[in-house]
């Protein structure tokens, strides 16, 4: 993305498995998580739940054999206009991804909807309007 190449599945892909295993472990220890990324599409979505490719992956706890290791996962979907975004990330300094990609995060965006476990803020909100509706939500 430095490079102003936008990234493709097989990119993200190996990196979205890897944040599963991350969540499986702190959930297993008991952590609450919050994990921020660009799921775009269902399918990192439910890689972020399931493991890879979305395919059920087995728990490795003794006496667990057979039950599918899921993450449960509350999607918060901000949602705005190309507009109101591409001004925010003009604003950002020393961020990665440069605003000539944000056509393609549109581009590759499916939003989330039933029966996804999801909320969908919009950007018109504050931060603080924002992370209160998250807190009542997680509630």
């Amino acid at each position: 993305m430095r490079k102003g190449i936008p990234l493709n599945d097989q990119d993200r892909i190996p990196w979205l498995s890897n944040l599963h295993d991350i969540l499986l472990r702190d959930v297993a220890t008991g952590q609450h998580v919050v994990l921020a990324c660009s799921a775009l599409k269902k399918v990192y979505r439910d890689i972020l739940i399931r493991g890879k490719d979305g395919a059920p992956q087995k728990c490795a706890e003794p006496g667990k054999e057979g039950k599918v290791a899921e993450v449960k996962l509350l999607v918060v979907h901000l949602s705005g206009s190309f507009e109101i975004i591409s001004e925010r990330l003009l604003q950002r300094k020393g961020h990665f991804m440069p605003p000539e990609l944000l056509q393609s995060q549109f581009d590759t965006l499916e939003p989330p909807s039933a029966p996804e476990n999801f909320i969908q803020i919009s950007l018109d909100k504050n931060l603080s309007e924002i992370i209160a509706t998250i807190l009542q939500v997680l509630k």
